[in-house]
């Protein structure tokens, strides 16, 4: 349930409204405008009566929400929600580029594609650490040296920096990682998603390969039922029966998502293809959609990586995909 509050209505007033439905057991999510103030009721709203609740002099309407994601919902949050990491914002208008290898691998390769995608125009690098790995014989990274490798590029460019949990007990391991990545094998594991919101520290959760929207939102809404509104959603390629490209990019989620939800989309052309000569058409398409931000792979020699060289560019290659990204969202703007 919501409740829109008049133009007008003094500080005061909405302190003593939400004081008076916390006294029901609800929870109140504040969202305050430019143009008027929305009340996000969480719980058991049966018990709210509505035509009282209308009659108050400084409630403009109260509508139910039919939908079962509720602080994750536009109609609760109507303004874009923007989360901040270092110099980088993502949402509300603001883009980033995210770019990095696919695994840390040496201390001279992070470094060396760090320098590279920040020189391109990245905004916040991307690595991973811990790698899910379909066979149990791929490599599986290099776990917490894979975090402190990735510090050192962050130290060395100053970029903020992504990478993939896999498992609650490493958690203490992201202390100094910027934003901390749920892959999409993780996204319905909902005991990993409630320490994530008692972080408040900004989570990329990417969807599932088999997975709606709305679970997606519900798995959003996990983390922020805890206290985490820091949650950038993540489009990575759902399983169709197309077996020509890794998966197939669903590229209808971004507006589809920016209509139901305030928090920033972004979009992975990389998993979502499999392939280097596809990223970059799918990068403009995401763009052109309207997403908040590309996250691709960029390796300083793909044909050596140990981890998806194929879907991977080289820093000469994501420097012209940023240029000619930046051109799209000049023409759109």
């Amino acid at each position: 349930m919501i409740a829109i509050l008049k133009q007008g209505t003094t500080p005061q007033q909405t302190q003593h409204l939400v004081n008076w439905l916390k006294n029901m057991n609800l929870d109140v999510h504040i969202s305050e405008g430019a143009e008027v103030t929305v009340l996000g009721l969480i719980g058991d709203t049966s018990r709210v009566d509505m035509e009282l609740l209308k009659s108050l002099e400084m409630v403009e309407t109260v509508k139910r929400v039919s939908e079962p994601f509720k602080q994750a919902n536009r109609k609760f949050h109507p303004k874009d929600t923007i989360v901040e990491v270092g110099h980088a914002r993502i949402g509300g208008g603001y883009f980033a580029m995210i770019a990095g290898p696919c695994s840390v691998e040496s201390e001279e390769q992070i470094i060396e594609v760090a320098q590279a995608v920040k020189e391109a125009g990245a905004d916040i690098l991307r690595g991973g650490a811990f790698k899910p790995r379909t066979s149990p014989y791929a490599f599986q990274g290099m776990k917490n040296e894979g975090i402190q490798l990735l510090l050192k590029a962050k130290e060395a460019t100053g970029l903020p920096i992504v990478t993939e949990i896999m498992n609650i007990s490493t958690l203490d391991l992201f202390a100094d990682v910027d934003i901390i990545q749920v892959g999409a094998r993780n996204m319905q594991n909902f005991d990993l998603l409630k320490e994530l919101g008692k972080t408040k520290k900004p989570v990329l959760l990417k969807r599932g390969l088999a997975n709606t929207l709305q679970e997606l939102l519900m798995s959003a809404e996990y983390i922020m039922s805890e206290g985490n509104e820091n949650v950038i959603l993540c489009e990575r390629g759902i399983r169709t029966f197309e077996t020509y490209t890794r998966n197939t990019l669903d590229l209808s989620a971004v507006p589809v998502l920016h209509n139901l939800t305030h928090l920033p989309v972004v979009i992975d052309p990389s998993h979502a293809t499999g392939k280097a000569d596809l990223v970059a058409p799918m990068a403009f398409a995401a763009t052109a959609a309207g997403a908040d931000g590309i996250m691709v792979e960029v390796h300083n020699n793909p044909a050596c990586a140990l981890c998806d060289g194929a879907q991977s560019l080289t820093p000469p290659q994501f420097e012209e995909l940023n240029r000619k990204v930046q051109q799209i969202r000049e023409v759109i703007a």
